[in-house]
């Protein structure tokens, strides 16, 4: 019996999503359960498993192909007992005839491959095996005078003597419409080797010259590439131009000595606790914004428009933006306000290596409440970024670079870099913002700040 397998929706409110790789192939053996497709959402790529014993039928979508949600996708023959026919009808699609035959091999069809052919006009098309007319083979010449001709390699059996091109000043061997071609397209006649009879120069000799003479045309310019709006560049757009137009945003800098930290960020990378992971000054960015939200709850909020309310979250979902070759992706790790400091290292350490890889899933992007995101990696010092929809606040880490400093009075070379806090001006005013932007860079300042508000 043949089954059907449609796109889920595997999001909330997914309308379509991409083929991005085929795991399996026409005549593939199936297990339930077993992975047989990738896909990408608006959010994300996503792995799809087949919920049926089997062996594949078909595919019924192409890699690029742009599916709509309840479109088949896979054919998959299945052997259930026949009472389960009838509860399988809903997903049963009779296959559609082909149009023609198709080359033997290429969906198990049998059938020659026909081409068009041209008749007499009045009679129609005919199909049919095309054939090529057998070429004539001009006979071969062995030459009275010795003349240049590379391509020929014998005459006979016997090898070709070897022409040489006119001496100068020799009366040159050409009829005169030969003649009249060179003059046309620009070809001197004395500096042609002549195939034909007793070394004459031949029209093909002239067409030959003429071909070697024109310059090698440069390859045509590309002004301008276009890349499809789909997949996750699509939502980040929708969410990134809902979020400009609807949040009223202020930006504020700091600007601050991240020498201390980048020295706790070394001591904690002997320890044992942090052996298996990768210690980085995003993990103390983390841990103050973190220390920084339970002083000053307000940050850690969204606006109802509906019901008019402000929603302040006693939990913080950290989300942690993520440049990938597909777009950006904002994963959260959830409850990360509980977590220890090796826990919340881990937690980092996996949430980018998965939205590296493009496996970052809808439900670990949904729910987030403070996002930072990290453009010092791509040797920024500021910018100022656009808040992720539902979110009061986001917070831009810039490059930590070697700069003059003044400290205890002297001038001194220090480890320094640029916060910038982005907040939604309905819900977070001057004030909040600048006391939680402030209390971020304390703690940066001095980690054992941290100790001491946690």
């Amino acid at each position: 019996m043949r089954r059907e397998f449609k796109l889920p929706d595997v999001g909330e409110g997914l309308t379509e999503a991409e083929i991005v790789r085929w795991h399996v192939k026409a005549g593939d053996a199936v297990k339930v359960n077993q992975i047989v497709v990738e896909i990408e959402t608006a959010k994300s790529i996503v792995e799809l498993p087949i919920p049926w014993d089997g062996a594949v039928a078909d595919l019924l979508a192409e890699v690029g192909q742009t599916v709509d949600v309840g479109a088949p996708i896979i054919a998959v023959d299945t052997s259930e007992p026949s009472e389960q026919v009838q509860a399988a009808a809903e997903d049963m699609v009779p296959n559609p005839p082909e149009e023609g035959a198709v080359e033997p091999g290429a969906h198990g069809s049998p059938a020659p491959k026909e081409e068009r052919q041209a008749v007499l006009v009045g009679y129609g098309v005919k199909t049919g095996a095309t054939k090529r007319r057998p070429r004539k083979r001009q006979a071969a010449r062995i030459p009275a005078t010795p003349v240049a001709n590379p391509s020929r390699v014998e005459v006979d059996g016997q090898p070709a003597p070897a022409p040489t091109p006119p001496a100068a000043g020799a009366s040159v061997l050409a009829k005169p419409p030969v003649r009249k071609l060179a003059k046309d397209l620009g070809v001197d006649l004395r500096d042609i080797t002549g195939t034909g009879p007793q070394g004459s120069i031949t029209r093909e000799d002239i067409h030959a010259a003429a071909e070697a003479k024109e310059p090698v045309a440069a390859p045509e310019r590309v002004e301008e590439e276009r890349i499809p709006i789909k997949g996750v560049r699509k939502m980040t757009a929708q969410a990134m131009v809902a979020s400009a137009f609807t949040a009223p945003h202020v930006t504020e800098f700091l600007q601050l000595d991240m020498t201390n930290t980048m020295e706790t960020v070394r001591r904690l990378r002997a320890f044992p606790d942090f052996a298996e992971v990768k210690v980085s000054p995003l993990l103390l960015v983390a841990k103050a914004v973190l220390t920084a939200v339970k002083r000053h709850p307000m940050i850690n909020s969204s606006w109802d428009e509906a019901a008019q309310e402000i929603v302040v979250k006693h939990h913080v979902n950290l989300g942690i933006a993520a440049a990938t070759p597909r777009g950006l992706v904002v994963p959260n790790i959830k409850g990360a306000h509980a977590l220890s400091l090796p826990d919340l290292a881990k937690q980092l350490a996996q949430l980018t290596e998965t939205a590296r890889a493009g496996r970052t899933q809808p439900a670990e992007m949904a729910g987030g409440t403070f996002t930072i995101t990290n453009v010092g990696v791509f040797g920024v010092d500021a910018g100022t970024p656009i808040l992720n929809p539902g979110e009061a606040a986001i917070l831009a880490v810039g490059q930590i670079r070697d700069m003059p400093w003044v400290v205890d009075g002297e001038l001194a070379v220090r480890k320094v870099a640029t916060l910038a806090l982005s907040f939604d001006h309905r819900i977070v005013d001057g004030e909040l913002g600048s006391m939680f932007l402030r209390d971020v860079g304390a703690m940066l300042e001095d980690p054992l700040r941290v100790l001491a508000w946690s």
